[in-house]
């Protein structure tokens, strides 16, 4: 069975959806915040190396050190009350950017898949010890089964460094997600769904669009095709749509959400709302596009790619976190996202 491109997962997904519709009218009334986002210079391609805790295009380690943060990218939802895992004070994605930066400055070669093709669950637990030394970082054992998976690709293939990867891949953005699905089976973000195999892959896809992020879209990070790249269908984005009515829950769903029941990865509730998530970022992406070559000539549309929507969607909901936890959001142990 043909797996659909991420794009037209969404399409499909939100076609036969039976949990949720798509708000057109929401999405439309979504582009001003959008444009507006864009004349502030909060959806900006610099906002990625400028934050403090991600490589700058001039560190050798850049490459590497996305590969892993993105191997390690998923599952960092609390349960219920218990303890946040928290390092250096962030949580949550940044708590591992904390921890991964604090084991280079101690000296570890955590980038190198020579050292993590074979780390054991010990090592990899005090590298991701929390600030409290009591709680531990969620899913540690799959952790450790996907650097070995990945690095083991990396030494038998690559020469032991991502860089290669991506440049075998020609500056095409489908061609490097294509080789990391294809090569390394923990990104492989797939489902059945509706007689259907679609494929959602948030981690893969965050993969490219952190390298285009973090050189600008130049040299190492010149995707000639970055527009075909889709918004990372997770768990917490879906937040914001339904805030700004772009989506909608039926009560049925609504109801699971908010038993704080786990959903199965894969089962047809979660890929509705990931592939929605996808479909309504796709659409925003369009209308925004209209909007400024229609009305907003001076405004480039360059930077109107959904990885730089999905950043923006991304802080929005870190920065409003009191504000949006009014919508409840579901809930998957996955290494997929």
């Amino acid at each position: 069975m043909a797996t659909l491109t991420p794009a037209e997962s969404g399409e499909f997904i939100v076609k036969n959806a039976k949990f949720l519709k798509v708000n057109e009218d929401g999405i439309k009334s979504f582009v001003k915040e959008v444009i507006a986002g864009i004349q502030s210079k909060v959806i900006d391609v610099d906002n990625f190396s400028q934050h403090e805790h991600h490589p700058k295009p001039t560190d050798p380690h850049a490459p590497n050190w996305i590969f892993l943060i993105d191997t390690l990218n998923f599952c960092f939802w609390t349960p219920g009350d218990a303890t946040k895992w928290k390092v250096n004070e962030q949580t949550g994605y940044f708590s591992l950017c904390a921890a991964i930066n604090r084991a280079l400055k101690e000296g570890i070669d955590i980038t190198n898949p020579s050292y993590y093709s074979k780390i054991t669950l010990g090592e990899l637990e005090k590298i991701l010890r929390s600030d409290d030394g009591q709680t531990k970082a969620p899913l540690l054992p799959e952790r450790v089964q996907c650097l070995h998976e990945v690095g083991q690709v990396l030494l038998e293939k690559y020469e032991g460094n991502f860089e290669n990867c991506v440049k075998a891949c020609n500056n095409s953005a489908v061609a490097l997600l294509k080789l990391v699905t294809d090569e390394f089976p923990c990104f492989r973000d797939e489902a059945t769904f509706n007689g259907k195999r679609v494929s959602l892959y948030k981690r893969a896809q965050i993969l490219v669009g952190d390298l285009w992020a973090c050189y600008r879209g130049e040299g190492l990070g010149r995707f000639d095709d970055i527009e075909k790249i889709t918004m990372f269908a997770d768990y917490r984005v879906p937040q914001v749509l339904v805030h700004f009515k772009t989506l909608e829950y039926t009560d049925e769903l609504m109801d699971v959400l908010k038993s704080d029941k786990i959903m199965e990865n894969g089962c047809p509730e979660e890929v509705e709302i990931r592939g929605a998530s996808i479909y309504i970022v796709e659409r925003l992406k369009d209308l925004v596009t209209e909007e400024l070559k229609a009305n907003h000539p001076d405004i480039s549309t360059k930077n109107v790619n959904a990885v730089l929507l999905d950043h923006f969607l991304w802080d929005y909901r870190r920065k409003h976190a009191s504000e949006l936890e009014y919508i409840p959001f579901h809930k998957s142990i996955s290494v997929y996202y």
